[in-house]
């Protein structure tokens, strides 16, 4: 059962970590250029034992580790495209730019190329032994079990995660406002600038305005 438990972890962990990768690190990665790449020079350094690449392959595809991948390449992409909607002006040209954006995105997160750097990974931190140990797991009717419902279960865990946290931050944010009247009143706690997101509730004139942007603003 312990053995189990710590499977269970080591799953949950993977795939948080999947999801922050892409979600914080992809963009803010981008402009380096080489850096990922030499980030995950070194792993590759040290050629992995066939038979134990084989099977890190074949765990990988009972985990499902490809489709997290990709679920993290598309919960990021919409997090992005929540953020730019929220920055851009709210027109055809703003739209255009997000949806550019957004296409570009999912084009160079390679997937592949992650994909070969968590082999690596896993390279690093299992032996051989425990890499069959995980196969013979995941193998099993409970190990399949486990991997069909952890993602859904990483979401929802997530999302609750989320939400606790965005209401004890306007909880907390409120209190200080109350306490400190003449302090932090126009403290937020969204992201990014604010100026073209009161034409995105108003009707035809705030868009008309949108699109002519007041020359006193940068």
């Amino acid at each position: 059962m312990k053995a189990v438990l710590a499977l269970i972890i080591i799953y949950v962990g993977t795939f948080f970590l999947a999801i922050q990768g892409a979600s914080q690190n992809s963009v803010s990665a981008a402009p380096q250029g080489s850096g990922s790449q030499d980030q995950a020079s070194p792993a590759q350094a040290k050629p992995i034992d066939p038979v134990k690449d084989a099977d890190i392959r074949s765990l990988m595809e009972l985990i499902g580790v490809r489709d997290q991948v990709q679920d993290a390449v598309n919960n990021s992409t919409e997090q992005y495209r929540e953020k730019l909607l929220a920055t851009v002006p709210n027109n055809d040209k703003g739209q255009a730019f997000v949806t550019s954006f957004v296409e570009s995105y999912q084009k160079k997160f390679d997937v592949d190329q992650l994909t070969e750097q968590l082999v690596a990974i896993y390279d690093k931190h299992y032996t051989d032994e425990d890499i069959k140990n995980l196969l013979q797991f995941y193998g099993s009717p409970a190990g399949q079990k486990v991997a069909a419902e952890m993602p859904k279960i990483a979401r929802e865990i997530q999302a609750a995660s989320r939400a606790t946290g965005a209401r004890a931050a306007k909880e907390t944010l409120q209190a200080l406002k109350a306490q400190n009247p003449g302090i932090g009143q126009s403290a937020r706690l969204g992201n990014g600038p604010r100026r073209w997101q009161g034409g995105r509730g108003q009707q035809a004139q705030s868009q008309q305005a949108a699109q002519q942007p007041d020359p006193q603003q940068p």
